[in-house]
């Protein structure tokens, strides 16, 4: 087992702040001693052997690349039907609100990133707040199973797309079967090479933002800047319903969390981490909102709620025939296979930091390889199980219901134990909160009324990993 330093290199300032520093400094050799683990080097050859986590390799550029890439995966060729249905003709403005609470929601992250720039990410600061304790272990599964989920619901947007290109109808087992084969395709991809899946983001993050663009503004010039055919849809959205599609727009955000994860790998950290999140945000609202302003002004909210699995192919239809649905599919493609791979390659390295730290059981089912190789099989087969079983608006309930909670526990993390240490500010993490908790409280209620089912497996998830965590701890910390 490694051990941390006894003394700290950084230096201590005018403040005398010697054990902030010295935690920075555990926190960092920490996530080196977990990568050496999980990648089978041992520390004094971990840099030269792998590819995974090496100090100041990730450039802001990079770290943005990476962020948008995540969000722009699922964020808008899924969601905006999904959006669209609860919110009615004000979809782009829950776009607009679901960035205003994420960039409250990024306070916390942004500071314990600058505090603990570590591979550990959102699992480091959980255990920061919380310590080794069941409130860690269950509220990090619920953020893994978020990004499962996320796998899911980008995976059977690649399917609804695809089949765009074909004239065969709207063929639910079809739309599965390529979901599924993409999540397949997806696990044979990570296990390549870890330098290929950070290169081949880093290229399509680009190709997905000029063709989100290009569609957008194509868009919006066609159809004259006019948006008669959303604002004059007479059934309005209600308060709740609004909130509703703030809770399933946050999803279209949410990928900012990825960046975290690279804080021991990102130049200046303690500044770019920061700043990597608020320009990912910031670049992918500004899409959000063309795109969403474009599909407004070409589709009516009934036509848009009619083709909500495909909106973006349905909206390129009027303004620029088959040439535009074929383009904006093929844009879809390389936005969901690249989401699916970088969002595998990520969940995957988090269940095996979580097991390194002993939060959650593992077996290795008679599998050879690392404990790495085996979460990424365990996060690929789940996903499946998710694109099979469930249809996208559920999918993406899910995924709301279970980010929200967690976010929640995140800033009250934050505010209760790390305020002082971390120097957040009180008032911008409460309203962070309140945000979150108004929002999921909505989104609970309009479920609740039209699919209860969604309730119901929600809870069900809930108790299973609460639960099943604090079996798991107690029986460790027994001896049982």
């Amino acid at each position: 087992m490694y051990s941390a330093p006894k003394q700290s290199s950084t230096e201590i300032n005018e403040s005398g702040e010697v054990e902030l520093n010295t935690t920075i400094n555990f926190t960092t050799q920490y996530s080196k001693a977990v990568d050496a683990a999980l990648t089978g080097h041992s520390m004094e050859h971990s840099d030269e052997n792998s590819s995974e986590y090496k100090e100041n390799s990730l450039t802001l550029t990079g770290a943005v690349a990476m962020g948008t890439g995540v969000m722009i995966g699922a964020g808008i060729f899924a969601l905006t039907g999904q959006v669209a249905e609860l919110a009615k003709q004000w979809f782009p403005l829950a776009f607009l609100a679901a960035a205003i609470v994420a960039s409250f929601s990024a306070y916390s992250y942004v500071k314990m990133a600058h505090a603990y720039p570590s591979a550990g990410g959102i699992a480091m600061f959980l255990e920061k707040a919380y310590g080794k304790t069941a409130l860690t272990g269950a509220f990090a599964l619920l953020m893994y199973f978020s990004m499962i989920i996320n796998e899911s619901l980008v995976a059977k947007t690649f399917g609804t797309y695809t089949l765009q290109l074909f004239n065969v109808g709207e063929n639910e087992w079809l739309v599965v079967a390529l979901g599924v084969g993409l999540l397949a395709f997806t696990f044979f991809v990570n296990i390549l090479s870890n330098e290929f899946i950070e290169k081949l983001s880093f290229f399509t993050a680009f190709i997905k933002i000029g063709g989100i663009a290009l569609f957008a503004i194509g868009g919006l010039w066609a159809s004259g800047f006019s948006f008669e055919n959303t604002s004059s849809n007479q059934t309005g959205a209600g308060p709740g319903e609004f909130l509703g599609a703030v809770a399933l727009a946050i999803l279209a955000y949410k990928g900012f969390t990825t960046i975290t994860n690279s804080g021991g790998e990102l130049k200046n950290p303690h500044k770019n981490v920061g700043r990597a999140i608020i320009i990912s945000i910031a670049l992918c609202l500004v899409l959000y909102m063309l795109v969403t302003l474009a599909v407004g002004g070409s589709l009516t909210v009934d036509e848009i709620i009619k083709a909500k699995d495909y909106s973006l192919a349905e909206a390129a239809r009027p303004a620029f025939g088959d040439y535009g649905v074929w383009f904006t599919v093929l844009f879809a493609i390389v936005a969901t296979v690249s989401g699916v791979i970088a969002s595998v390659f990520a969940v995957s390295r988090m269940l095996a930091m979580l097991t390194d730290m002993k939060l959650v059981p593992h077996s290795h089912f008679g599998m050879p390889g690392s404990i790495q190789k085996h979460t990424l099989v365990y996060t690929v087969v789940m996903a499946m199980l998710l694109t099979v079983f469930f249809d996208l608006s559920r999918i993406a309930s899910l995924g709301a219901i279970f980010y929200l909670i967690m976010d929640i526990a995140i800033h009250w993390g934050v505010f209760y134990h790390l305020r002082k240490e971390v120097k957040a500010s009180s008032l911008v993490l409460i309203t962070a909160m309140i945000l979150d908790v108004v929002i999921l409280g909505a989104f609970l209620v309009v479920k609740a009324q039209a699919d209860m089912l969604v309730i119901y497996v929600s809870l069900a998830g809930l108790i299973l990993i609460f639960l099943g965590e604090w079996l798991f701890l107690h029986k460790n910390q027994t001896g049982d």
